[in-house]
C-alpha cells in the first residue's frame, strides 16, 4: 500500500510543477483588472466529493446516524469509481444535508467546516488546481469559487488557501439556526453561470478577460459565459467538448492509468474503512 502511496504523491508533486510551469508561460502578459477566475470545487480544487467529507465531519459529531454515513459513503464511492458528477445526485444529497442540520446552530456548522478541511480535505487538494489559482492571484486577478457545495465550507477553503471568496448553495438560518430550508437555488449547472454573470456585472469584470475552470459537463453554461475555459480533471462529455471547441484540458489524475488507478484504490480503500467503521458502531450498538 505505501508505493503506490508514492508514486502518487510523486506524480501530483510532477504534474504541479508542470502545470504551474505552462500556465505560467501562458499568462505572462499584462494583468487585467477586468479579468478574474473562477473555480469549481469538488473534483477540481479538491479531489472527490465536498459533501462526503462533510457528511463524515456530521456523522463523527452526532448529527445523524448510520443508515445517512452509509449513504453518504455509496454517493463518495460512486464519484470516485466514476469520475462524473449527477446533477439528480447532487440535488439529492444536498436536499438530505439540509434535513441534517435543521435546528442546528449555524456556529457550529462554521465550526465543523474547519475541522473538515483539516482532517479530510487540506490533503486532497490538486496541487496542479493549486497552481493554475495562484498563477491568476499572482497576476493581480481576484479568484472565487463556484460550487454546489454549502457556503460554509466553501469559505474555508477559499479562506485556507488564499482566494477571494466562494459562492456556494445556501441553508436558510433565522436566529443563528438553520431552518431546514434553500435560500434561492442549489448553485448548480446553470445557476452558476448566473450568480458568476451577476458578480461580473457588479465589479466591472469583463466576461472575455475571465477565466473558469471545472470537471464537469453540468458546467458547461459557466465555461461559456468566459473567455478562457478550462476543462480540469474532466468527465469524458466535458473532455469531448472541450476538445472539440479547442479549450485547454488539464488532468491531474496522475499517471493517467497507474496512478489513476492507485487514487481510485486509495479512494476505495478509505471508503471501506468507513465501511468498516460502520460495522463495528452498528455491532456496538447492536443492530
Amino acid at each position: 500500500m505505501r508505493a503506490p502511496d508514492l508514486t502518487l504523491r510523486s506524480s501530483l508533486a510532477g504534474e504541479a510543477q508542470a502545470a504551474a510551469s505552462e500556465v505560467e508561460q501562458a499568462l505572462a502578459v499584462a494583468p487585467d483588472p477586468r479579468a478574474a477566475a473562477f473555480f469549481d470545487v469538488d473534483n477540481t480544487i479538491v479531489q472527490g466529493a465536498s459533501i462526503y467529507h462533510l457528511a463524515r465531519g456530521m456523522y463523527d459529531r452526532g448529527f445523524f446516524g448510520r443508515r445517512e454515513m452509509w449513504e453518504a459513503l455509496r454517493r463518495q464511492v460512486s464519484f470516485r469509481l466514476l469520475g462524473a458528477e449527477n446533477a439528480g445526485h447532487v440535488a439529492d444529497a444536498r436536499v438530505s444535508a439540509l434535513g441534517l442540520i435543521a435546528g442546528h446552530p449555524v456556529s457550529e456548522l462554521q465550526s465543523l467546516a474547519e475541522d473538515v478541511f483539516d482532517d479530510g480535505m487540506a490533503h486532497r487538494i490538486w496541487p496542479g488546481t493549486r497552481a493554475l489559482a495562484q498563477i491568476h492571484l499572482d497576476r493581480g486577478e481576484r479568484v472565487w469559487l463556484v460550487t454546489a457545495a454549502p457556503i460554509e465550507i466553501a469559505e474555508v477553503i477559499a479562506r485556507r488557501l488564499g482566494l477571494t471568496g466562494a459562492m456556494g448553495t445556501v441553508a436558510e438560518h433565522v436566529d443563528g439556526v438553520y431552518t431546514g430550508r434553500l435560500v434561492g437555488d442549489l448553485l448548480h449547472g446553470p445557476a452558476k453561470r448566473d450568480v458568476v454573470a451577476e458578480l461580473v456585472e457588479a465589479e466591472g469584470l469583463d466576461p472575455a478577460a475571465c477565466s473558469a475552470y471545472s470537471d464537469s459537463v453540468n458546467d458547461l453554461p459557466l465555461l461559456g459565459l468566459v473567455g478562457h475555459p478550462c476543462a480540469v480533471n474532466p468527465d469524458r462529455r466535458l473532455r469531448r467538448h472541450a476538445e472539440e471547441q479547442g479549450w485547454p484540458v488539464r488532468d491531474y489524475r496522475v499517471g493517467r492509468r497507474a496512478a489513476r488507478a492507485g487514487l481510485t484504490t486509495a479512494g476505495v480503500a478509505g471508503a471501506l474503512t468507513l465501511g468498516a467503521a460502520a460495522v463495528a458502531a452498528r455491532r456496538r450498538g447492536g443492530g
